[in-house]
């Protein structure tokens, strides 16, 4: 049985530990509530905006096939991977890890081992993760994770749309965790280019626009574009808060659990010196006595 100077710097150890990760529960906490009113108050807005979309390309009559609609074979591949800047946020970096390495070895397989796939990052973790395994990002744009603006990502999403249809890449895919609630969060890879249209969408209505109906398009097919870089941006960002949350507050029942133990042995401990010290009491006096 250990001592009592060891069981009660394990139980101090442990209250240390309990009190930080009770407080980054906390902070963690706050963080998610901003982030998933943001991302939930933008949800809509991305749907309507892609609705309206659809809405006038119904009426289109020759939709485009070049430009961000150009489906090309797939050599060259540009991977947008969104993670965080820090860990002790459970398997929310892992399981982007995961995701990108097994879009690597099974769907871009060949471009991967020619060197033909690129990868730009929202966040640190992944990067620093998989640079052993031969995956460099060339791109960082780490500080969006701290405050995400749309004034930047819009830049980031029309240098890429650029990319994409002067033929740098022939397929860019956004590898990141969608947001479902505080304690789930779902690992997806969706492909943002080339555009992925919905051509049975059926008009209901009688619109008067302006202007006419196919600059309108024009117009709303970037803006749908850059809306779905930053969606995928808010969702990593209330994941990675809700997945620090869920991992600091099992971390804080873990250390409550370890307290109980720890301080039935320090008792068990305490109580088993203090029949030894009354043993030796008890027979000193009778060897005196004797």
């Amino acid at each position: 049985m250990p001592n009592l100077k060891e069981v009660r710097n394990r139980i101090q150890s442990v209250t240390t530990t309990k009190q930080i990760t009770s407080a980054m529960k906390l902070v963690s906490a706050s963080k998610l509530r901003r982030a998933q009113d943001s991302i939930l108050r933008f949800r809509p807005y991305a749907s309507k905006l892609r609705e309206i979309m659809l809405r006038v390309a119904a009426g289109v009559d020759d939709l485009p096939n070049d430009g961000v609609f150009a489906k090309r074979p797939v050599k060259r591949v540009l991977m947008v991977v969104f993670s965080a800047n820090r860990g002790l946020c459970g398997v929310f970096n892992a399981n982007i890890s995961k995701q990108v390495m097994t879009l690597l070895q099974e769907k871009y397989a060949e471009a991967f081992a020619a060197g033909l796939v690129d990868f730009i990052s929202f966040g640190k973790k992944v990067p620093d993760a998989l640079k052993k395994r031969g995956v460099v990002f060339a791109r960082e744009f780490n500080h969006l994770i701290e405050k995400p603006g749309f004034d930047e990502i819009s830049e980031i999403g029309n240098t890429i749309i650029n990319e994409f249809i002067e033929g740098k890449h022939d397929e860019i895919v956004l590898v990141y965790n969608q947001f479902k609630n505080a304690a789930v969060q779902a690992p997806v890879n969706e492909i943002f280019l080339p555009f992925n249209f919905a051509s049975d969408a059926e008009e209901t209505g009688d619109y008067i626009l302006e202007p006419e109906r196919e600059k309108m398009f024009e117009m709303l097919v970037p803006k749908t574009l850059r809306i779905q870089l930053y969606k995928a941006l808010l969702d990593s960002i209330a994941s990675e808060h809700g997945a620090r949350m869920t991992s600091m507050h099992k971390a804080t029942d873990n250390a409550t659990e370890i307290l109980k133990d720890l301080r039935l042995s320090y008792n068990k401990a305490r109580q088993a010196a203090i029949t030894n010290e009354i043993i030796e009491i008890v027979s000193g006096a009778e060897a005196l006595n004797g």
